[in-house]
């Protein structure tokens, strides 16, 4: 029985600690996820406390998994574990039911899981976390107060200002499709592949084609068969990005950007009226200085046309803005505005507005890269 309960605590610490982690160092998208979560319940109202609750269930839940990991007061933490898990598994199981968010974030954008996966995931800590909870009287306390208390505040502070930091800067760890490294196209795209299902009118029988490859102009098998369904097949879908870019006039610009074998530089502000103007203002001479070389420099938002020519007016920003959905935006660059820069569809590198690079500290950074030109 001992050794089931080490498995438990081992098992259940880690989990937590892996879970609080990968959500910590990118608060901003445990933030949007809530967000998510507060439409579908209807309480936008809660829409401003997204970031600071991000924060804090990371921190908590990072430290959970300290003090379990640890055994820390054991008498104590067992209750809290107790709570925290049976509360989450009763929400991750009409999470399940009714879906109001496809994926709940529990591990963050590290492993992405289906809501009926997460609630069996939860059941299983459950079933942990009753094993350790039954078994706390029967464990020693092995440190005093000051040193189980003290080792949870000072991983609670150090934690929180992680993700203070992360939010602030760029997640630690980028678990996007637009990290650094990543192509976002396909060089040599094969044909999307398209699949009939027809059933037979008079003995039920079904049969699947692949298109154009059935005897569409045989006209009594045409008579005998009724189409039921088609389902796609997409090989190219490689990374999933789902950017689209476009102008004003709604002219998709998105291939031109993305493959240009130069340095193509995409300040991404996805709500221009939120986003930080110090950081809007400090790309004006950047861009004037890339466009002047031959590099192609763009901003992409969400907002409307008006709300854009106002801030531009009211900034003086001469770089040209297109559109793109938000939740793309999001997806590139946990800043609002943050910059990217893509070289023949690879991103090369990436900057929150706090770090913005001057542009000769750019050259210089990727000289490699500009010398092989």
């Amino acid at each position: 029985m001992k050794l089931l309960h080490f498995i438990s605590r081992i098992i259940v610490g880690f989990v937590f600690i892996f879970s609080g982690f990968v959500k910590g160092i990118d608060p901003l998208g445990m933030a949007y996820r809530l967000e998510d979560y507060f439409i579908a319940w209807g309480a936008e109202w809660m829409m401003p406390m997204a970031l600071v609750l991000s924060i804090l269930l990371s921190t908590m839940e990072f430290v959970m998994g300290v003090v379990v990991l640890f055994n820390l007061k054991p008498r104590v933490n067992a209750w809290f574990l107790m709570g925290i898990m049976t509360f989450f598994t009763i929400l991750t199981f009409f999470d399940a039911i009714y879906n109001p968010v496809p994926d709940c974030g529990c591990f963050g954008d590290a492993i992405t899981l289906t809501n009926w996966q997460t609630f069996y995931k939860n059941l299983i800590l459950l079933g942990f976390s009753i094993l350790l909870f039954f078994w706390r009287k029967k464990t020693r306390d092995l440190y005093g107060n000051l040193s189980s208390y003290g080792t949870a505040l000072v991983s609670a502070i150090l934690f929180a200002g992680l993700c203070i930091y992360c939010y602030r800067h760029l997640p630690l760890i980028d678990f996007m499709e637009w990290k650094a490294g990543n192509k976002m196209y396909v060089e040599n795209p094969e044909p999307v592949r398209y699949y009939l299902t027809y059933r037979n009118k008079i003995t039920g029988e079904t049969k699947e084609y692949l298109s154009p490859d059935y005897p569409y102009n045989d006209s009594v098998w045409m008579s005998q068969w009724e189409f039921v369904d088609q389902r796609v097949e997409d090989p190219n879908t490689f990374l999933g990005h789902d950017l689209q870019i476009l102008d004003a006039e709604g002219n998709d610009y998105t291939e031109t950007f993305i493959r240009n074998p130069d340095f193509q530089f995409l300040l991404v502000a996805w709500d221009i009226e939120k986003a930080s103007s110090k950081g809007l203002k400090e790309m004006v001479s950047f861009a004037a200085l890339a466009e002047s070389e031959g590099y192609g420099f763009i901003a992409l938002t969400s907002s409307l046309q008006p709300e854009i020519d106002s801030v531009k007016a009211a900034l003086g920003l001469n770089y040209d803005f297109f559109l793109a959905d938000d939740i793309a935006l999001k997806t590139m660059v946990r800043a609002n505005p943050g910059l990217l820069v893509l070289k023949d569809g690879i991103v090369i590198d990436k900057w929150h507005y706090n770090d913005f690079p001057e542009y000769p500290e750019f050259k210089q950074d990727h000289s490699s890269l500009i010398n092989t030109q």
